[in-house]
């Protein structure tokens, strides 16, 4: 029962950190960080199935609490390495795609101006970005008349750090609790063995 105690704090802090980090990359379509949070959610459920299993020893619901738990080491481990595995290549595309989606909503998020280096014609940019204030709102790209290179950073540069840091925090974090699921398998596979100290004594004799 201490171990499913111990997971519904390890299933609340995967969904924080999860949700933390997806928060940070102020991308909102990273599907992979989302899937942590499910199996967060999935492993609160499952350590109140445990506490009950562990409470009552019903064997059969012990069985299945023993295989979801194992399935959700798999899938857990899986986005873990998928997270820590994400090159900077993939990193960018998904950056890219984000931004087709979101231009407007990202630029001002991370307070930067167009993906890649500004170019004249380019209506991501707005004067009311934190990098146009004061005297930089002279520049062109900030909505003035000063033909001056512009003041904001390129928003691929300054979302790629933000991604990369998601990846790893998940992923670490993912990788670390889903090696403490197996533990609980195999935690489980042995309490089960053991007689229940709630039946009648009488039986075993």
């Amino acid at each position: 029962m201490a171990l499913n105690i111990l997971y519904v704090m390890i299933a609340v802090l995967l969904i924080g950190v999860a949700a933390y980090a997806k928060a940070i990359s102020f991308i909102d379509s990273l599907a992979i960080i989302g899937a942590v949070i499910g199996c967060g959610a999935f492993l609160l459920l499952l350590a109140c199935m445990g506490i009950f299993g562990a409470a009552k020893h019903h064997q059969i619901c012990l069985f299945f609490y023993m295989v979801i738990l194992f399935l959700l080491f798999l899938i857990q481990f899986s986005l873990a390495v998928a997270l820590l595995a994400l090159n900077k290549d993939t990193q960018d595309t998904l950056i890219e795609k984000a931004w087709e989606a979101e231009n407007i909503t990202l630029s001002k998020d991370v307070n930067c101006c167009s993906l890649h280096a500004w170019k004249k014609g380019d209506k991501t940019c707005s004067s009311s970005l934190r990098c146009c204030e004061g005297q930089n709102a002279n520049s062109l790209c900030c909505g003035g008349k000063a033909d001056v290179p512009c003041p904001c950073e390129s928003c691929k540069k300054k979302l790629s750090p933000l991604v990369e840091m998601a990846c790893k925090i998940t992923g670490g974090v993912s990788l670390f609790i889903s090696i403490t699921e197996i533990f609980g398998v195999a935690m489980t596979v042995r309490y089960r063995s053991q007689r229940n100290p709630l039946s009648n004594a009488n039986h075993y004799l």
